[in-house]
């Protein structure tokens, strides 16, 4: 019985396997790509590594890779950070409180979701310019941190996991909202979060548009403005650039391996309104 279960299995099992080396094949072939001498990508798809990584990786660290991943991380880290916050509280607010213009509210911000962020990137550009942010990393930290998606995603997930019984009973021991929030909400929103924070953290690492029309100092870009910067002496040396591509994928890789589960859980239940 158990071997005919095993053999229906089987078909599955193949079928994962395939898309598995679908969703690897791209991944894989930019890194070997980026082992190869430049002009040698133009004779054909490369399957197997070159001999050229050390060359290729050296190109790359000569044009100060190593600070703009720094900037990467601080300019995620920050957004990450103060996404988070914003999201949960304001998620919680309109999942657990009752106030004047509540629907309103919650439809308005549900309504910019439609909106193209560009159409608002003009405005915000001329605005940190009037403040003299410009040429910081502060634009690009606080741009979207507001997040209309990560909002009503904590409404939709709390109103749907977190009885209301839990915070009747912190309030009836004395605790206040604060207190009720940050220790008796957040562990069982932890699959909420973890589901915003990768989400906020791919948008803020690969956002291109923001630095490009607020950074003009090489020492203050980011990874997807630096790319571009990636040259030999005297060509363009797309090899390096597709390593330095390689290299700037490892945190996202890293941070949805360890947190996929998570992610899953949170997009399961936070679909579904109880």
């Amino acid at each position: 019985m158990k071997r005919i279960k095993l053999l229906h299995k089987i078909p599955i099992y193949l079928f994962m396997v395939m898309m598995s080396v679908c969703a690897l094949l791209p991944f894989y072939m930019m890194i070997v790509m980026g082992t190869h001498y430049s002009e040698d990508l133009y004779t054909g798809v490369k399957l197997f590594f070159g001999k050229y990584f050390v060359q290729n990786f050296q190109t790359v660290m000569r044009q100060n890779f190593l600070l703009y991943y720094w900037n990467s991380i601080v300019v995620a880290g920050c957004h990450v950070a103060g996404g988070l916050v914003i999201s949960a509280l304001t998620g919680y607010a309109f999942a657990k409180f009752e106030f004047r213009g509540k629907k309103f509210l919650f439809a308005v911000i549900v309504a910019t979701l439609a909106i193209p962020e560009q159409l608002g990137l003009i405005g915000y550009v001329l605005e940190m310019r009037w403040l003299g942010l410009n040429n910081t990393l502060f634009p690009l930290i606080v741009f979207g941190m507001a997040n209309a998606f990560g909002v009503f995603w904590m409404r939709q997930y709390i109103g749907s996991s977190v009885p209301d019984e839990i915070i009747e009973s912190g309030r009836v021991d004395g605790c206040r909202e604060f207190g009720i929030f940050f220790r008796l909400i957040i562990p069982i929103i932890r699959p909420a979060l973890i589901t915003i924070f990768l989400l906020l953290f791919l948008w803020s690492w690969n956002n291109y548009m923001t630095p490009l029309v607020m950074i003009s100092k090489e020492k203050l870009y980011t990874i997807p403005l630096s790319i571009a910067l990636i040259s030999s002496e005297y060509r363009t040396d797309y090899a390096a650039r597709i390593l330095a591509l390689s290299m700037g994928t490892i945190p996202i890789l890293i941070l949805f391996s360890f947190g996929s589960k998570y992610l899953i859980q949170g997009l399961v239940a936070g679909s579904v309104k109880g």
